[in-house]
């Protein structure tokens, strides 16, 4: 697994235009549909992925301009995340604001929304292509992060709902809305 920020960014955009292509058959219709009372729908994992990576991109931000607890560590839960390039594959409870991921306003702002995000991702992943601060800051589970943990961390985040899109386009294929 690379560090090499060309290959990040390429990755993380990739990803990000794989979520976009993986939209455009659907009708806002479907991406609203929601496998279980307690599911998410294609738009809201599309919403909770948008709001995190901006969040996760501010703290990348936040790490090149600062000096500020460059001695803390991540925990042991995230460095095997780390060593392995991707969540655990398994379905994870998120924290209890997940709850309220709201749907869309529609598809086409949707779409325009994961263009925005690659524009930020790609504005922001520039920065690890410079000499910027060292610092890092908390994760609320998984210790401190670097700029470049960050970034690595949320391109990981985007590709483990990948599985969790499959599981709701299998629900949309194998049934009537």
């Amino acid at each position: 697994m690379s560090q090499d920020p060309e290959i990040l960014i390429a990755e993380f955009t990739q990803a990000i235009d794989a979520w976009i292509d993986g939209l455009q058959p659907y009708d806002f219709g479907k991406i609203c549909v929601k496998p279980s009372a307690d599911g998410w729908s294609l738009g809201q994992v599309c919403m909770h992925l948008i709001e995190n990576t901006r969040y996760f991109m501010e703290q990348v931000r936040t790490c090149t301009s600062s000096g500020e607890h460059t001695a803390e560590v991540m925990s042991d839960a995230a460095a095997a995340m780390f060593a392995r390039n991707s969540f655990p594959d398994e379905v994870l409870e998120g924290p209890p604001e997940n709850a309220f991921t709201l749907q869309p306003a529609g598809k086409d702002e949707l779409i325009g929304e994961m263009s925005r995000l690659k524009k930020e991702v790609e504005d922001t992943g520039a920065l690890l292509k410079r000499d910027g601060g060292d610092g890092k800051t908390r994760h609320p589970g998984l210790g401190y992060f670097s700029a470049s943990e960050w970034f690595r961390f949320a391109g990981m985040h985007f590709r483990h709902h990948f599985r969790q899109r499959k599981r709701i386009e299998a629900f949309l294929r194998s049934s009537v809305h």
